[in-house]
């Protein structure tokens, strides 16, 4: 069976709260109907200070999943390492390890919007040294036990549920966080499918003398929508799917590699560069992918298609793939 994955970021453009409110208990309800359709994973990420509402505490939107859902794995990717206090990073992790039963896996990066860093008040220029303390500090705090943190001595609780700790990875596009995994001896989930990087990391897990594992995105990872009539869709809503695309084309530079890139204008060169897709049941079996992403609410979508699409998604397509 391949993995099924349901995003959520709950972007939506000059929501007012009832609006965005809305939206939110919608994203948790569907959640619970993912997870009673077989989804392997909800997705959700972070961002701060975005115009468009981006969500900017998946963790909190994580504890919200688990409370309605009983089997479905939340991955957060990726947390923003260097904007939080790694103690309490440590607690809420921990806190929700032990309430989701072992469901959450963590991608840690580095971001790449000065933005938010600023709005932090945190030092740009120092968030690989930030990072290195933030990794290395949750994993001495999920032991349970004292240890040296700043010049003094702390503990950490409760312990995680799972053991030894929860899932963590190392997110990232470059050589540092490649060896930033290796060193720790922690999984790798690069950014964009990149064979040679993950070589490197191999490399330094050797080096290092550690052990580790890559969670490579395939080459080809579409965003999917499901409908009926793609035309239709496309006509009527290809707008929230290009409002996203532009929003990541304008955080993205030459040395960030990310698997949603799109250098696309209009509707129409969106839809022929095919990393949004909009497909028909049928059309979806058919692909072959070996990871299903549905994104129902995609750039502020309206509730009534994102359901659609979901329904589609898992009365339609889930059933037909093969096991």
């Amino acid at each position: 069976m391949p993995v099924s994955v349901v995003r959520f970021n709950l972007v939506e453009p000059g929501a007012d709260s009832a609006s965005l409110g809305a939206r939110y208990r919608a994203a948790v309800e569907m959640a619970a109907y993912a997870d009673e359709h077989g989804v392997t994973t909800v997705q959700t990420e972070e961002h701060h200070g975005v115009d468009n509402n981006w969500l900017p505490s998946p963790f909190i939107f994580a504890g919200a999943v688990f409370g309605a859902t009983r089997n479905i794995a939340v991955t957060v990717s990726a947390v923003i390492g260097p904007l939080h206090d790694p103690l309490r990073l440590a607690e809420d992790i921990a806190v929700l390890d032990l309430l989701g039963g072992g469901r959450l896996v963590t991608v840690a990066g580095i971001g790449y919007r000065p933005e938010e860093y600023a709005l932090f008040d945190v030092e740009w220029k120092r968030r690989g040294r930030l990072q290195d303390e933030v990794l290395e500090t949750v994993l001495k705090a999920w032991t349970g036990e004292e240890f040296e943190y700043r010049g003094r001595t702390v503990r950490v609780t409760p312990r995680p549920f799972t053991d030894p700790h929860p899932l963590l990875l190392v997110g990232g596009s470059s050589k540092a966080a490649a060896r930033r995994a290796a060193r720790l001896g922690l999984p790798f989930f690069p950014s964009a499918h990149l064979p040679e990087l993950e070589a490197y990391y191999k490399e330094k897990l050797t080096e290092y003398g550690t052990e580790g594992w890559t969670m490579m995105p395939t080459a080809e990872t579409p965003l999917l929508h499901i409908a009926e009539d793609p035309d239709r869709a496309w006509a009527q809503y290809g707008k929230h799917f290009l409002h996203e695309a532009r929003t990541y084309a304008s955080w993205q530079s030459g040395d960030i590699h990310s698997a949603v890139r799109s250098s696309a204008t209009t509707v129409e060169e969106l839809r022929a560069e095919g990393v949004y897709r909009i497909l028909t049941p049928d059309e979806c079996v058919a692909a072959g992918l070996d990871n299903l992403v549905l994104h129902p609410l995609a750039g502020g979508m309206p509730l009534e298609e994102g359901w659609r699409s979901l329904r589609l998604f898992g009365e339609a397509v889930l059933p037909a793939l093969p096991a």
